[in-house]
């Protein structure tokens, strides 16, 4: 189904006559029916759900260590001591604030993926902010995360800008329904955050090809930066992305999460977080609405009740393919 071009504006019916989901209606009828918010902080705390994912073997970013104290961050270079590559991020970050990523280190001196040389003072400095609260959801105080640096899959080379890519997945009742990659730029500072500019590619669930590239909810056809023609990306071990985004199901309890999953060249596909109220632009990458989707998924459970993963998997990629740009 083709939604595109749109109008700048449109009238909510012919949204909701092409399956177009709002953020009420997500708030209402799926976030609010089906997730516990006793569940919340599973989630929105990026160290439990680290925890929990070691606890029930999904595979995760490893954790070198944390820091919640302001006492303790005069402890940042002996925690990275022997790392070349590590990434610091807010416990109750969201949308990529905060998030400091060093590719390497020499001499005291920690480097960006841009070339910019940090003293250990500087990120002491940035430590305590996130502290602080400067980038947690409602500006509360946090504690910051240090993990280890992701060795991104070369095949997604081109198609970013000085940061990592990442694989969104909406999971609805642990049905894989719709995906897309975020993919940095120079607008969004290196980041994958679609609202500061970057890349959002739809992905066919069945193929794991694209379908669609924007850039602020306009359609491109090549990265910006890199000169890369977007529908030609392919997501490898697209099997493995998808059965991993299915388990957070089971693991978190949470009916509607987005699943944000990175390949890593040596372990593969690896959770980096959840999203309990995941944002609704992945329908304007995959020029689809989510409804029919959901729709569909609640109808299919009602007949056919509890399957495993890697059932529901294929249930997802029988019935959400679309004709892939070749």
């Amino acid at each position: 189904m083709n939604l595109w071009p749109f109008r700048k504006y449109c009238s909510p019916f012919k949204l909701s006559r092409l399956g177009i989901m709002g953020m009420n209606q997500r708030n209402v009828n799926f976030i609010g029916r089906y997730n516990r918010r006793e569940l919340y902080p599973l989630v929105d705390n990026k160290l439990l759900t680290k925890e929990m994912a070691m606890k029930n073997h999904v595979s995760t970013t490893a954790l070198i260590g944390s820091i919640k104290h302001q006492y303790d961050v005069k402890n940042f270079p002996e925690i990275v001591k022997g790392r070349n590559g590590f990434c610091i991020k807010p416990t109750h970050g969201s949308g990529g604030k905060g998030i400091l990523v060093i590719v390497r280190s020499e001499n005291g001196v920690y480097y960006k993926p841009n070339g910019q040389g940090l003293t250990a003072l500087d990120v002491e400095r940035h430590i305590t902010n996130i502290l602080a609260g400067l980038f947690s959801l409602g500006g509360k105080q946090d504690f910051a995360l240090i993990e280890d640096l992701i060795n991104f899959d070369d095949v997604f080379r081109d198609y970013s800008y000085e940061g990592v890519p990442d694989i969104r997945v909406i999971v609805f009742c642990g049905y894989p329904v719709m995906c897309m990659m975020r993919l940095s730029t120079a607008a969004s500072d290196g980041k994958a955050n679609l609202h500061q500019g970057a890349v959002g590619v739809g992905i066919c669930v069945r193929s794991g090809k694209a379908i669609r590239a924007v850039q602020k909810n306009e359609p491109v056809h090549i990265h910006p930066d890199t000169g890369a023609d977007l529908y030609k990306l392919r997501v490898p071990l697209w099997q493995q992305v998808l059965n991993l985004a299915s388990c957070c199901y089971d693991m978190s309890g949470l009916g509607y999460i987005g699943t944000d999953i990175v390949l890593d060249k040596i372990r593969g596909p690896l959770l980096l977080e959840l999203n309990a109220r995941p944002g609704l632009a992945i329908q304007t990458a995959n020029s689809a609405g989510l409804l029919p989707r959901l729709r569909f998924i609640q109808a299919y459970i009602k007949k056919h009740g509890s399957l495993p993963a890697a059932e529901r998997v294929k249930v997802s990629q029988e019935h959400f393919g679309v004709l892939e740009n070749d």
